[in-house]
């Protein structure tokens, strides 16, 4: 529903209580006060994801989402967005009572070694990216913010490359700790993205391990691990203690749960099982156009979400 309905509704609704509460105020003021849908999990969409319904006003598709139910939403592009859409935006969460998830935090080097290669111009750059996005995230009231290491060296012994990435992250840990803010590391598929330095979960877990700090954990994107990967739920289970967040997309597509192999079901009864507590990005495309693509991906989150 867009904003602008939305408020004539209300006004409508008010006006017909005022003449004495008839019953077709009364049967309209059921239908449209009816409790909203309740998730388990803080699924998070994106802006675009219901630009059908909501127009293409950024705080309109914030509108729609809580209307849906929706408790979290996550951004990529949020630092490169103005600042005052962006102070807009976190006003209309904080009404809405939705949750601000990752943004990007850095530029990322896809065909670079910028974080592997270990060169004092590349780290300098990446952690005063990481002292901007402090800003971003306080603006937004964001606690979480993704970072990809880059390209792997291919002229460097990979240890190396573990160490000079581990030493870059132990420094941007620094920078966010007093802030309260974790940047999660986000492993990328071989298919997708050829030839980046982080690509599973358990080279993740080894990075976190070693940083050592409450401000850096793992974005576990289950439509990566998927492809890289495999044996999902075993390889949540075994580096859970170091996962901050999760992305949601099935597996083949990108798009919404039930359009591919991957059983969401079983994984989020999984997760919730396990108390968490987070944001799960709903980081994929809808399998089909317009609205009644919008309603399949509310649909089918719903759907995989009747666990309990």
């Amino acid at each position: 529903m867009k904003r602008r309905s939305f408020i004539k509704k209300g006004a409508l609704a008010g006006s017909l209580f005022s003449f004495g509460g008839t019953v077709l105020a009364s049967e309209m003021s059921m239908d449209f006060f009816k409790s909203k849908h309740s998730f388990n999990l803080k699924y998070a969409p994106h802006i675009g994801m219901f630009e059908s319904h909501a127009d293409s006003d950024v705080v309109s598709q914030l509108e729609f989402m809580a209307e849906q139910g929706f408790t979290a939403f996550e951004d990529n592009e949020m630092k490169n967005r103005p600042l005052i859409e962006q102070k807009r935006m976190a006003s209309a969460m904080e009404r809405l009572g939705i949750e601000m998830g990752v943004f990007v935090a850095h530029n990322i080097y896809w065909k670079e070694p910028n974080l592997a290669s270990g060169k004092k111009e590349w780290r300098d750059e990446f952690l005063s990216e990481i002292k901007n996005s402090v800003e971003v995230a306080k603006r937004v009231n964001a606690k979480w913010m993704t970072v990809v290491p880059g390209h792997v060296d291919l002229r460097m012994n990979m240890n190396y490359q573990m160490a000079n990435v581990i030493e870059t992250l132990k420094q941007a840990s620094a920078i966010l700790e007093p802030h309260g803010i974790v940047m999660v590391l986000e492993p990328l598929n071989f298919r997708d993205h050829p030839g980046l330095f982080l690509t599973e979960s358990p080279q993740a877990y080894e990075i976190c391990k070693a940083v050592n700090s409450p401000s850096c954990k793992i974005l576990f994107d289950i439509y990566h691990q998927q492809i890289q990967e495999g044996n999902l739920i075993p390889n949540i289970e075994a580096c859970w203690d170091e996962i901050g967040y999760f992305q949601i997309g099935d597996n083949p597509g990108r798009n919404e749960p039930t359009t591919g192999e991957i059983n969401y079901k079983n994984i989020f009864q999984y997760i919730h099982s396990r108390g968490f507590k987070g944001i799960l990005g709903m980081e994929h495309g809808n399998s089909q156009d317009g609205k009644p693509g919008e309603q399949r991906v509310i649909d089918a989150y719903k759907e995989v979400d009747n666990f309990v």
